[in-house]
């Protein structure tokens, strides 16, 4: 077994006994492989290893690889970084799911770049639980309005929430009061059951909070090589 084959189903054993742990089905979380700063190779080595979600922080790696990649028809990829209005319609371009939407003007932009005959693009509002209003996410008080933005726009589907545990507190707080905005979106669009949460080290209390997607990077992929 070669060393990502064995980080990678040392991470999915890890969830599987986190989801066991608070009586949840493993089958039913999608486990994200972040593949920042990593080249095109290691995508196509996970897909051969069964990985279908691979997610990219920048727009630049995101069209990058999936154009390089774009052979792997089932490969489904995920934009999880700040997003750029002015980079919309490149991101609209490579991205299955667009995880960080968290202001109106993001929503119209996506909503501009579809071109006819796209698919609808599947987006999740991304909420700041921090008390830093300059970090990524929407504020609490903002959500519905955000949620029924999103509702309206025609080329758009509303998937859920999505969210990063702040540093300066214990993640099963942070991810408990994100269950909370991930039911307040639901009342807007009940099919939005997505809650994107939970990283290599905060995982266990995102799936015992209720996360769907997780989005794991280096302890699957190793350390990532010098930025370029």
């Amino acid at each position: 077994m070669s060393d990502l084959a064995q980080r990678l189903a040392d991470v999915d054993l890890r969830i599987g006994e986190a989801a066991r742990a608070v009586g949840r089905d493993a089958g039913e979380l999608t486990r994200i492989v972040v593949t920042k700063f990593h080249p095109a190779s290691l995508v196509r080595e996970l897909h051969a290893l069964g990985v279908r979600d691979v997610g990219e922080n920048r727009q630049q790696e995101l069209s990058a690889k999936s154009a390089e990649t774009a052979d792997l028809v089932d490969l489904s990829w995920h934009f999880i970084g700040q997003a750029q209005t002015n980079k919309a319609r490149q991101i609209r371009r490579a991205a299955h799911a667009v995880h960080s939407v968290d202001r109106d003007r993001l929503v119209d932009a996506l909503d501009a770049a579809a071109e006819p005959g796209d698919p609808v693009l599947d987006v999740l509002v991304q909420i700041n639980l921090t008390q830093d209003a300059g970090r990524g996410g929407v504020e609490p008080a903002g959500i519905e309005q955000l949620a029924e933005r999103i509702v309206a726009a025609p080329t758009l589907r509303l998937r859920g929430v999505m969210a990063v545990a702040p540093l300066e507190e214990a993640p099963a707080a942070a991810f408990e009061r994100l269950a909370g905005y991930a039911a307040r979106v639901r009342a807007v669009a009940p099919d939005a059951t997505w809650i994107s949460a939970g990283m290599t080290a905060d995982f266990a209390e995102a799936i015992a909070c209720g996360a769907t997607h997780l989005r794991i990077g280096s302890a699957i992929t190793g350390p990532r090589p010098p930025r370029a």
